[in-house]
């Protein structure tokens, strides 16, 4: 949950942006200007407040409250223990799926065979485990960051070369923004190295896409996914020809 301290923060970083001083809010919300400062260097005020202010600069609270949340630290992964978990139950590991996804609970629903008192129960259970923070009206917040990552050779890692790898290469790669690519070099450890770095930001340039893109309506998305793998490695077949 994002701290008063957090939310602050943003807020002032908005009407700085706005660029609304503390005098200008202060005659749009009928207080004093040293009023306004101390309740900003108090870095605290009530919701109510809150709603007042982003009204009165023109401002969307709700903006305000996501900015904050995303500015809470959060984990880049999760536990051996927490990925056990997941794996051991599917229906459980389709809901965490869908909820990095940022899909709503009505969207679960409608296109999964669940029912609401399961998806709620799975929802129930992915807040236990950290990965999201369940609030009312079945909402939830993801406790994890943009550069969330699965254990490498952890348990959802083996899941998916054991249950999803063979489905994901059955696809032809032929659709509107699909590309598939098995590309052979041989490099130099320090290559390998700037390669691995440059995959690393394509992730972090997919996460950014994702995130942008929650803007969207869902009409508007689709899912997609990124399957990378690169490594030291020869085709068995071929390794069977060296002299």
């Amino acid at each position: 949950m994002s701290s008063p301290e957090q939310v602050i923060a943003v807020l002032r970083a908005e009407l700085r942006a706005a660029g609304i001083t503390y005098k200008a809010l202060a005659e749009r919300i009928d207080m004093s200007e040293s009023s306004v400062k101390r309740m900003f260097g108090q870095k605290d005020m009530s919701l109510s407040r809150l709603a007042q202010i982003c009204k009165a600069a023109g401002i969307a609270m709700e903006e305000v409250l996501r900015g904050a949340a995303d500015a809470t630290p959060r984990a880049d992964a999760l536990t051996l223990t927490q990925e056990t978990s997941l794996t051991a139950n599917p229906r459980l590991l389709l809901v965490a799926t869908c909820c990095l996804g940022h899909w709503s609970m009505e969207q679960m629903l409608e296109t999964y065979q669940l029912t609401e008192a399961q998806c709620i129960g799975l929802l129930a259970e992915l807040d236990r485990l950290g990965l999201i923070e369940l609030k009312p009206a079945n909402r939830y917040s993801l406790r994890v960051s943009n550069a969330f990552h699965w254990l490498p050779d952890g348990p959802v890692q083996r899941y998916v070369r054991a249950h999803v790898v063979e489905d994901f290469f059955s696809g032809s790669f032929d659709g509107a923004g699909e590309a598939l690519m098995c590309l052979p070099a041989r490099l130099s450890l320090a290559s390998a190295a700037e390669l691995v770095q440059k995959i690393q930001q394509l992730a972090a340039e997919l996460a950014r896409l994702h995130q942008n893109d929650r803007r969207l309506d869902p009409s508007e998305r689709d899912g997609f996914t990124l399957l990378l793998g690169f490594r030291s490695w020869e085709f068995a077949a071929f390794t069977a020809l060296r002299r």
